[in-house]
Protein backbone atom coordinates (compact mmCIF):
# COMPACT_ATOMS: atom_id res chain seq x y z
CA UNK A 1 0.00 0.00 0.00
CA UNK A 2 1.15 3.15 -1.02
CA UNK A 3 2.12 6.01 1.72
CA UNK A 4 0.45 9.24 0.83
CA UNK A 5 1.01 12.06 3.56
CA UNK A 6 -2.65 12.69 3.52
CA UNK A 7 -4.13 12.83 7.23
CA UNK A 8 -7.14 10.73 6.62
CA UNK A 9 -8.61 11.51 10.01
CA UNK A 10 -8.95 14.88 8.47
CA UNK A 11 -11.19 13.62 5.84
CA UNK A 12 -13.61 12.67 8.73
CA UNK A 13 -16.61 10.71 8.25
CA UNK A 14 -15.07 9.62 4.78
CA UNK A 15 -11.53 8.91 5.94
CA UNK A 16 -10.16 6.57 3.10
CA UNK A 17 -13.83 5.84 1.71
CA UNK A 18 -14.79 7.90 -1.59
CA UNK A 19 -18.15 8.73 -0.95
CA UNK A 20 -19.11 9.21 -5.24
CA UNK A 21 -20.05 12.18 -6.64
CA UNK A 22 -21.69 14.64 -4.70
CA UNK A 23 -25.85 15.01 -6.27
CA UNK A 24 -26.53 18.48 -8.14
CA UNK A 25 -27.02 21.53 -6.56
CA UNK A 26 -30.20 24.07 -6.57
CA UNK A 27 -29.25 26.80 -9.27
CA UNK A 28 -29.68 30.57 -7.29
CA UNK A 29 -28.86 32.09 -10.55
CA UNK A 30 -28.32 31.19 -14.17
CA UNK A 31 -24.24 30.09 -14.34
CA UNK A 32 -23.57 32.85 -17.24
CA UNK A 33 -24.96 35.76 -14.68
CA UNK A 34 -22.64 34.45 -11.79
CA UNK A 35 -19.92 34.31 -13.41
CA UNK A 36 -20.46 37.60 -14.80
CA UNK A 37 -20.44 38.94 -11.49
CA UNK A 38 -17.49 36.58 -10.14
CA UNK A 39 -15.39 37.97 -12.70
CA UNK A 40 -16.21 41.48 -12.10
CA UNK A 41 -15.15 40.83 -8.38
CA UNK A 42 -11.58 39.34 -9.33
CA UNK A 43 -10.66 42.24 -11.47
CA UNK A 44 -8.11 44.15 -10.79
CA UNK A 45 -4.87 45.95 -12.38
CA UNK A 46 -3.34 42.42 -12.86
CA UNK A 47 -6.11 40.57 -15.17
CA UNK A 48 -5.88 40.12 -18.41
CA UNK A 49 -8.80 39.25 -20.87
CA UNK A 50 -8.22 35.71 -22.69
CA UNK A 51 -10.61 34.33 -25.24
CA UNK A 52 -10.78 30.80 -25.89
CA UNK A 53 -12.20 28.37 -28.99
CA UNK A 54 -14.20 25.90 -26.42
CA UNK A 55 -17.78 25.05 -26.51
CA UNK A 56 -17.24 24.75 -22.66
CA UNK A 57 -15.98 26.60 -20.16
CA UNK A 58 -14.08 23.60 -18.44
CA UNK A 59 -12.63 23.04 -22.25
CA UNK A 60 -10.40 26.30 -21.57
CA UNK A 61 -8.29 24.28 -19.41
CA UNK A 62 -7.25 21.75 -22.11
CA UNK A 63 -7.20 23.56 -24.41
CA UNK A 64 -5.39 26.37 -23.50
CA UNK A 65 -2.67 23.38 -22.06
CA UNK A 66 -2.64 24.63 -19.26
CA UNK A 67 -0.16 23.13 -16.43
CA UNK A 68 -1.06 24.84 -13.30
CA UNK A 69 -1.34 21.73 -11.31
CA UNK A 70 1.76 20.37 -13.23
CA UNK A 71 3.33 18.07 -10.21
CA UNK A 72 -0.31 17.07 -8.80
CA UNK A 73 -2.38 15.83 -11.94
CA UNK A 74 -3.36 15.84 -15.86
CA UNK A 75 -5.17 18.89 -17.27
CA UNK A 76 -7.49 17.05 -18.94
CA UNK A 77 -8.41 14.96 -16.02
CA UNK A 78 -8.74 18.29 -13.96
CA UNK A 79 -11.10 19.34 -17.13
CA UNK A 80 -13.23 16.44 -16.81
CA UNK A 81 -13.87 17.32 -13.20
CA UNK A 82 -14.61 20.68 -13.73
CA UNK A 83 -16.64 19.98 -16.59
CA UNK A 84 -18.82 17.51 -14.32
CA UNK A 85 -19.05 20.34 -11.87
CA UNK A 86 -20.46 22.58 -14.96
CA UNK A 87 -23.13 20.03 -15.40
CA UNK A 88 -23.86 19.44 -11.44
CA UNK A 89 -23.08 22.96 -9.70
CA UNK A 90 -23.08 25.49 -12.77
CA UNK A 91 -19.58 26.78 -12.48
CA UNK A 92 -17.55 28.28 -14.57
CA UNK A 93 -14.07 29.04 -15.37
CA UNK A 94 -13.70 32.77 -14.05
CA UNK A 95 -9.98 32.96 -13.22
CA UNK A 96 -6.78 30.91 -14.24
CA UNK A 97 -3.21 31.76 -13.09
CA UNK A 98 -0.17 29.48 -12.36
CA UNK A 99 -1.43 27.61 -10.40
CA UNK A 100 -4.43 28.82 -9.25
CA UNK A 101 -8.33 28.48 -10.37
CA UNK A 102 -11.16 29.99 -9.89
CA UNK A 103 -14.78 29.03 -10.78
CA UNK A 104 -18.06 30.90 -10.11
CA UNK A 105 -20.69 28.62 -8.65
CA UNK A 106 -24.07 28.93 -9.66
CA UNK A 107 -25.67 25.75 -7.70
CA UNK A 108 -23.53 25.82 -4.68
CA UNK A 109 -23.89 23.38 -1.35
CA UNK A 110 -26.86 24.44 0.68
CA UNK A 111 -27.16 21.84 3.61
CA UNK A 112 -23.93 20.65 5.65
CA UNK A 113 -24.26 17.05 4.37
CA UNK A 114 -24.44 18.34 0.70
CA UNK A 115 -21.24 20.64 1.07
CA UNK A 116 -19.06 17.82 3.12
CA UNK A 117 -20.25 15.48 -0.14
CA UNK A 118 -18.61 18.49 -2.34
CA UNK A 119 -15.63 18.67 0.15
CA UNK A 120 -14.63 15.40 -0.90
CA UNK A 121 -14.82 15.93 -4.43
CA UNK A 122 -12.88 19.28 -4.18
CA UNK A 123 -9.82 17.42 -1.78
CA UNK A 124 -9.76 14.83 -4.63
CA UNK A 125 -9.69 17.03 -6.92
CA UNK A 126 -6.87 19.65 -5.35
CA UNK A 127 -5.66 18.58 -1.52
CA UNK A 128 -3.61 21.39 -1.14
CA UNK A 129 -6.96 23.21 -0.66
CA UNK A 130 -7.42 21.28 2.74
CA UNK A 131 -3.98 19.97 3.50
CA UNK A 132 -2.53 23.53 3.89
CA UNK A 133 -5.41 25.42 4.70
CA UNK A 134 -5.94 28.32 7.72
CA UNK A 135 -6.87 25.94 11.09
CA UNK A 136 -10.56 25.58 11.03
CA UNK A 137 -10.47 25.16 7.20
CA UNK A 138 -8.12 22.37 7.44
CA UNK A 139 -10.44 19.57 8.09
CA UNK A 140 -13.08 18.23 5.38
CA UNK A 141 -16.15 19.59 7.88
CA UNK A 142 -13.93 23.16 8.38
CA UNK A 143 -13.39 23.39 4.35
CA UNK A 144 -17.25 21.79 4.14
CA UNK A 145 -19.26 24.53 6.11
CA UNK A 146 -16.84 27.59 4.55
CA UNK A 147 -18.51 26.41 1.22
CA UNK A 148 -21.39 26.22 2.48
CA UNK A 149 -24.07 28.60 0.26
CA UNK A 150 -21.35 30.12 -1.24
CA UNK A 151 -20.93 31.31 -5.12
CA UNK A 152 -17.19 30.69 -5.89
CA UNK A 153 -14.85 27.80 -5.54
CA UNK A 154 -10.92 29.11 -5.52
CA UNK A 155 -8.25 26.13 -5.57
CA UNK A 156 -4.33 26.24 -5.71
CA UNK A 157 -1.77 23.97 -5.98
CA UNK A 158 1.65 24.11 -4.23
Amino acid sequence: EEDFDYHFEDLAPFGRDWPGLAPPGEPMEDPDVVADWYAGLLQDDTAHLGLVAADRSADTLAVTGWTGPANHAQTALLAAVVRSWEDRFGVRVTRVGLDPLDLSVAAPPQTTEHALHVAAEHFAFCPDNIQQASPGQDTLDGYAEQMRGKNSWSFWWD
